[in-house]
């Protein structure tokens, strides 16, 4: 014990804490604690109309924004009491030289507080223009055969556990399967704010290198799989799309599924003809919720599509000639070494199992961090 209480006496906790309280009331400043206040105010009498659910859409979409703007203001109120408990317990153990539970309990709780902070300070990254938009993400198999097709139902599996241990909702629009295993495509919601600000930075094309499970000599394998994440559509939003643009199929749903799924040309297949954007629905029971889903994610892709257009003439018109992200941007290595990397923002983790298990949160907070300083730096 006493050179654990060495190690803590070198910790200037008077500055310690200002250093927290500093960086907490920057972020408060880019929250604008106020303005939550106010959104919750707004949000809670619209929760409380009588008729709010005879519009389940709207209805669910007012409570989850009147959720996370409760959980934002509780997140910085807590944080705020934290410091103070801090600061208080830090003399107590200095007005007794020997309380080292005391200094031991601060020290521990300073290193908390610390990474509690840096979490947050991501958030206030998220200032894109549709950042605050919940997301829809497209998974697809790439080069590597059957290998890829299984890293595609693996990452699939990484994000919707990541979502469940944040407790947001998702919804699987459309899987198709793969002949041996695995699957070719899937694409899903994901219902919370800021999804797709969160979310898009695991945009790209994702590395697996392992022995394959499904080579009967055991050799290595090195496959692909792509991942696309763009905002969802809102009523707001001005994308229409005339009706001589899109081409329909319909055609008998693929792969397991329910009494109906199989049985009846439920799926529905959009064809976007100016630009060849396909879109394919099956996992609803009826042909027009397919259609309705299909054409939801469609107007999201090309409401992405013209934000890029006009960030592409930004860029022309200023000489900006920099290159985009690179094509592949994160390795999942499990043979002969356990490793995941993100070659952008060289953040890697040896323990796989827990990554692909939807333990990725260090890896988007690096990405955002890395994007906010990419911005920066072209500005």
């Amino acid at each position: 014990m006493a050179y654990a209480w060495r190690t803590m006496a070198e910790i200037d906790f008077p500055a310690e804490i200002r250093a927290l309280r500093a960086t907490y009331e920057s972020i408060e400043a880019v929250s604008d604690a106020e303005r939550i206040r106010k959104d919750i105010a707004e949000l809670s009498e619209q929760a409380g109309v009588p008729d709010l659910w005879d519009d389940p859409a709207a209805a669910q979409k007012i409570t989850s924004k009147l959720s996370h703007r409760q959980s934002e203001l509780e997140r910085l109120e807590k944080l705020a009491a934290r410091i103070d408990d801090l600061e208080v317990l830090v003399e107590l153990g200095q007005e007794d030289a020997g309380d080292e539970d005391s200094m031991a309990e601060a020290a521990s709780e300073l290193t908390s507080l610390k990474k509690a902070l840096a979490e947050l300070e991501v958030v206030t990254l998220l200032s894109g223009e549709y950042d605050e938009r919940e997301a829809v993400v497209t998974i697809r198999s790439g080069a590597g055969g059957v290998d890829a097709a299984d890293f595609a139902e693996m990452l699939m599996r990484m994000y919707l556990r990541w979502a469940e241990r944040h407790g947001y909702a998702t919804q699987v629009l459309d899987t198709s399967y793969a002949e041996e295993a695995g699957l070719k495509s899937a694409t899903f919601e994901v219902k919370a704010p800021f999804a797709f600000g969160t979310l898009s930075v695991e945009a790209g094309t994702h590395r697996l290198v392992r022995i394959s499970p499904f080579d009967n000599q055991g050799r290595r394998q090195t496959s692909f799989a792509a991942v696309e994440v763009i905002p969802l559509i809102e009523q707001t939003d001005s994308i229409d799309i005339p009706d001589n643009e899109i081409k329909v199929d319909v055609f008998r749903s693929s792969g397991p599924g329910g009494q109906s799924v199989n049985t009846t040309d439920s799926a529905v297949r959009l064809t976007h003809l100016p630009t060849g954007i396909v879109v394919s629905m099956q996992n609803e029971k009826s042909q027009i919720q397919n259609r309705a889903a299909a054409l939801r994610v469609l107007q999201s892709r090309l409401l992405l599509l013209k934000k890029e257009q006009q960030d592409a003439e930004k860029k022309a018109l200023a000489g900006d000639v920099k290159a985009s992200w690179g094509d592949q941007m994160r390795s999942y290595v499990l043979n002969p070494y356990q490793m995941v990397k993100d070659l952008r923002t060289e953040h890697e983790v040896g323990n796989t199992g827990a990554v692909l298990d939807g333990e990725i949160d260090d890896f988007i907070d690096a990405g955002i961090r890395w994007r906010a300083n990419s911005r920066h730096a072209e500005n």
